[in-house]
């Protein structure tokens, strides 16, 4: 008799906690019956959005050893001392783009000779991500942008995000906002874009385009959506092209700094290539007419394209300064020639339980199959960034990151 493959989910152990789960209780019952050879054990969790005791009322047995599992599955990086050698692990690993804070658990993931699927890498045969916090993402980092106007200009008091119990709750504060007279700017079109248009949907707004968002001056606020195209172009005057350009970023300068004159609160939704041309420099920000005093940056590429994030912030700490003029942190709100930043890198754990909800059934529709064997295994391929020790061709560029060592 073959031995069922055996799941295990884990207790997230990244710091600052993170209350998202890869599968509720509804779905772990949904793939069992889909899915007989399996078998699912959950990690005790006091944190998590969904409950121990909601795991076991669906039948699910609860252990804090998982050595006996094949395939464990996480939301944000393991914590080093936790990972278990020569296991298949899935979970947001923040490496691929050689993030120098994720070295050493990468160094760790290949020394234990782990396999690691790293769902931002879990594509459709179009190159689409089949799984994604973004939507939600999007969703309260506009919310949080929107609270921070209201505190810099105290004319209206929005409660921190993690406060509301769900996105009609969130809304429902939204909805007795009245903005003055701004331009907000959103870049990017994907899931992040559609979460932080849900979120300004709600005060109606007006959307006007990039030229008039330049040129014209409103008595209302106003948004305007840019997509790559309206930001960058081609050093060498070719027309822009989006598949050549997200083919080869490096080819490509930034033309975004006037947007910079004439927007109040940006948020930025884009998925940036560290290739790409930074959208401004630090040198921009010092300019007398520069304009923005709000930058949402939900994308969060430290070291990236926005020069004022500095770094991430937290869920209980949401906002830091930014001094334009030198360059460095500041106190939040405190003097308004600063820039107020708002980092937070996981903020769909601020709607735990619709995003957890929104991610698992992605996950059960389009990866497990293929995780299983059930199915062509491909999309699991190519999201695998180690195998037994080694980097997988994919992500074979990673090699000098790995073995460079943190100063």
């Amino acid at each position: 008799m073959i031995r069922p493959t055996r799941i295990g989910i884990l207790r997230e152990t990244k710091n600052p906690p993170d209350r998202r789960v890869a599968i509720t209780p509804e779905q772990g019952l949904h793939l069992i019956k889909t899915h007989p050879n399996i078998s699912i054990f959950i990690q005790p969790s006091d944190i998590r959005c969904y409950s121990d005791a909601e795991y076991r009322k669906a039948g699910f047995f609860l252990t804090e050893d998982l050595r006996e599992c094949d395939i464990l599955i996480g939301v944000k990086e393991v914590s080093i001392p936790y990972l278990i050698p020569d296991k298949k692990y899935l979970f947001f690993s923040h490496t691929a783009k050689e993030q120098i804070h994720n070295r050493k658990l990468l160094q760790e993931v290949l020394k234990r000779k782990i396999t690691l699927i790293d769902y931002e890498y879990l594509c459709d045969k179009n190159g689409k991500r089949v799984v994604a916090f973004g939507f939600w993402a999007g969703v309260v980092g506009a919310y949080k942008a929107l609270r921070a106007s209201g505190v810099r200009t105290d004319s209206f008091d929005l409660p921190p995000a993690i406060r509301c119990r769900n996105i009609k709750d969130m809304q429902s504060h939204l909805k007795d906002v009245i903005l003055k007279p701004i331009k907000i700017l959103i870049t990017g079109s994907g899931r992040v874009a559609q979460g932080a248009l849900q979120t300004i949907s709600v005060l109606n707004i007006k959307e006007v385009t990039s030229e008039e968002f330049l040129n014209k001056q409103f008595n209302e606020p106003v948004y305007c959506q840019l997509e790559s195209e309206d930001y960058v172009e081609r050093i060498d005057g070719e027309p822009y092209n989006k598949a050549h350009f997200h083919k080869y970023p490096g080819l490509y300068k930034s033309t975004f700094k006037p947007y910079s004159k004439v927007a109040d609160m940006f948020i930025p939704c884009h998925y940036w290539n560290p290739k790409s041309p930074k959208f401004l420099t630090p040198e921009d920000y010092m300019e007398e007419d520069f304009q923005i005093s709000i930058i949402a940056d939900i994308s969060c590429d430290i070291d990236g394209p926005i020069p004022s994030t500095l770094r991430v912030s937290t869920t209980a700490s949401s906002f830091y300064g930014y001094d334009r003029f030198n360059q460095e942190e500041a106190i939040p709100f405190i003097d308004k020639r600063n820039v107020t930043v708002m980092a937070v890198d996981n903020l769909p754990g601020e709607l735990p339980r619709e995003s957890s909800e929104d991610f698992g059934q992605a996950l059960t529709e389009h990866v497990f199959a293929a995780l299983l064997g059930d199915t062509d295994d491909e999309i699991i391929e190519k999201a695998c960034i180690a195998k037994n020790g080694q980097l997988t061709p994919e992500f074979s560029y990673l090699q000098d990151y790995v073995f460079e060592t943190d100063e």
